[in-house]
């Protein structure tokens, strides 16, 4: 159960990254927030890799770093474009499109494993996400302009209807899926500490070319009190990172622990309806409930 108790660890700390990426990335007028986010994660990753490397004694190459890059930069592409999304689109409408990824990692892994192991409640289940994530997308394009104001009122912020704040998180979802159906190929034949230490430093590698661009070469100004936020979020992200990589390494329940750890959505809509106010109609919380019972019902399905 070892891989369960994992999952449940990553769900917490990545919906606290939810929350304070939310925070770190929501003003509009700074273009820059989404490579800033990155920035922040590259540092706090570094950090933890040096700890892993010189203290913990983690295996660490040039070999093993080229072998895990693809997925690193699945993950590294995924993540910047859900930090950019967030300037566009309530976390609380974002999250469950985002974290849909788990079941498409389970649609691969028993399509790979063979067809005889998806079970029609598995089926159900992955149904329920796509319905979700396309009913979302309906809503919002159809909703009331008047009654979008009316109901972001209390948030203090304003999100208009465009492509790009759907298109970012879905991208965020099919990336994020691939990058995980492949890191559970590639730990068959890689350390999980030597993998999450590649991992972390490739993102610090590209949080210092975010920082080349934005802080050299346009010049843009770091202001401590707007970068807290992301700092505390780049923590939580780390934590969570930690615990993901011992989870999907078991690659017996790597379909079922996918979609337990991408059920994170759910406290990240509750975070954001706590502490960012955000309001939703009816139509969007039920959207994202049939979301995130198909997300529930692939956790539950361990055969």
């Amino acid at each position: 159960m070892m891989w369960f108790w994992l999952s449940l660890t990553a769900l917490v700390f990545w919906s606290g990254s939810d929350l304070f990426s939310k925070i770190g990335c929501a003003d509009a007028r700074d273009k820059y927030s989404h490579l800033k986010m990155v920035m922040a994660v590259g540092v706090v990753m570094g950090l933890h890799a040096c700890y892993e490397i010189f203290i913990g004694g983690t295996e660490i190459s040039l070999s093993i770093m080229l072998t895990y890059l693809p997925v690193s930069m699945l993950y590294i592409l995924s993540m910047a474009m859900g930090y950019l999304g967030l300037r566009y689109i309530e976390l609380s409408i974002s999250s469950p499109i985002c974290n849909s990824s788990g079941a498409i990692v389970a649609v691969l892994c028993l399509a790979i494993d063979g067809i005889d192991s998806i079970v029609p409640l598995q089926l159900v289940a992955t149904a329920c996400v796509c319905i979700g994530v396309v009913a979302l997308g309906i809503v919002e394009a159809h909703e009331d302009e008047e009654l979008r104001r009316a109901r972001q009122e209390a948030s203090n912020h304003r999100y208009t209807k465009s492509w790009l704040a759907l298109a970012l998180p879905v991208m965020y979802c099919l990336l994020d899926a691939l990058g995980t159906f492949a890191d559970n190929r590639v730990l068959e034949v890689l350390n999980e500490d030597s993998a999450n230490v590649a991992y972390e430093l490739t993102f610090l590698v590209c949080g210092v070319l975010c920082f080349i661009y934005t802080v050299i070469i346009k010049k843009d100004k770091l202001v401590p009190k707007m970068e807290a936020p992301k700092y505390v979020g780049a923590v939580f992200e780390t934590a969570g990172q930690f615990a993901y990589i011992y989870a999907i390494a078991d690659t017996q329940h790597v379909a079922m622990a996918a979609p337990i750890i991408s059920a994170y959505c759910v406290a990240s809509v509750l975070w954001s309806r706590i502490f960012l106010k955000e309001k939703l109609s009816w139509k969007h919380y039920a959207a994202i409930f049939v979301v995130v019972i198909g997300i529930v019902i692939l956790g539950i399905c361990d055969e």
